[in-house]
């Protein structure tokens, strides 16, 4: 699929600035793809679906969940943890789109996991440091994204884990097992 013709499938699902977030983490994306050699079309498909579900009915996503594809912990934590896993599942049901490493960068775009690819972390930190984006931490995690994408995955892990955290909040398991994969990687094992 073009890039046109998915973001002609996305805008109409998407309030104003939602859509203007998805091009700029777009932008980003393929930025960083290039930079990281990672192939731009589907990197730049990720970026595109990534919040393709972020407005669809919390009935809606908890069927798709509830359907038994997707992990059944998501029902415990936070709605605002359902969209990507439930855009992964539904672009590949409505346009086709069956390529793994697109669907695990969208379905783990707001959480993480262990063992993340690269299209993952370029997922995950574009959404992350997006020009748009603007709160205590992010200019750093921007600047360390142009030379090491697994610091900076790690990094914007970190600080997600400390917000979280301090707002007394659950933190969704898979965010924990990506922040001690990439600490393990970084710190050259155990």
């Amino acid at each position: 699929m073009k890039k046109d013709e998915a973001i002609s499938l996305v805008k109409p699902h998407l309030k104003t600035e939602r859509f203007e977030h998805t091009l700029r983490v777009a932008e980003t994306a393929v930025n960083l793809a290039k930079l990281y050699n990672e192939p731009v079309d589907k990197v730049e498909l990720a970026a595109i679906f990534h919040d393709y579900a972020k407005y669809f009915s919390l009935e809606y996503m908890k069927q798709i969940i509830k359907e038994g594809q997707l992990p059944q912990d998501l029902l415990d934590h936070h709605h605002e943890l359902w969209h990507g896993p439930v855009a992964s599942v539904i672009i590949d049901r409505e346009f086709g789109i069956s390529d793994t490493g697109i669907h695990s960068a969208i379905h783990y775009h707001t959480t993480g996991k262990a063992d993340m690819s690269k299209m993952d972390m370029i997922i995950f930190t574009a959404d992350y440091i997006e020009p748009g984006r603007s709160f205590p931490g992010v200019e750093e995690v921007r600047n360390i994204a142009e030379a090491d994408l697994y610091r900076a995955t790690w990094m914007a892990l970190r600080n997600t884990i400390q917000f979280l955290v301090s707002k007394h909040v659950p933190v969704y398991p898979d965010t924990f097992y990506a922040y001690n994969d990439l600490t393990k990687r970084l710190n050259g094992g155990i």
